[in-house]
């Protein structure tokens, strides 16, 4: 493996910023209960940014990789969260089943 400027140590850190803050705005969006569509859309704000900030500020190239699969993910995301915005009924009855007891 060509060395880029970045350990296998940063890499994991970068790795896990992300990961933190969807988690964060995951936790906060409960707290707050916040339609899924807007909580959706934060992460993907949220990937969006870490993506350009690691294109920008990582120096040749160290983590291209991950910034593909953090834009890649924030569409993911925004797909989500228009599909939530659009059929929000379907999505609330779909995760509130009940389990009968017999």
């Amino acid at each position: 493996m060509t060395h880029n400027e970045i350990d296998i140590d940063q890499f994991i850190l970068l790795t896990i910023y992300p990961s933190i803050a969807l988690f964060g705005i995951t936790f906060f969006a409960k707290k707050a209960r916040l339609a899924s569509s807007i909580q959706y859309g934060l992460q993907a704000f949220i990937c969006i940014v870490f993506s350009i900030i690691y294109l920008i500020s990582i120096p040749n190239g160290g983590a291209q990789g991950l910034a593909i699969v953090l834009l890649l993910f924030s569409g993911i995301l925004l797909l989500m969260a228009r599909k939530y915005k659009i059929h929000p009924e379907e999505n609330d009855k779909s995760s509130s089943k009940e389990i009968p007891f017999n």
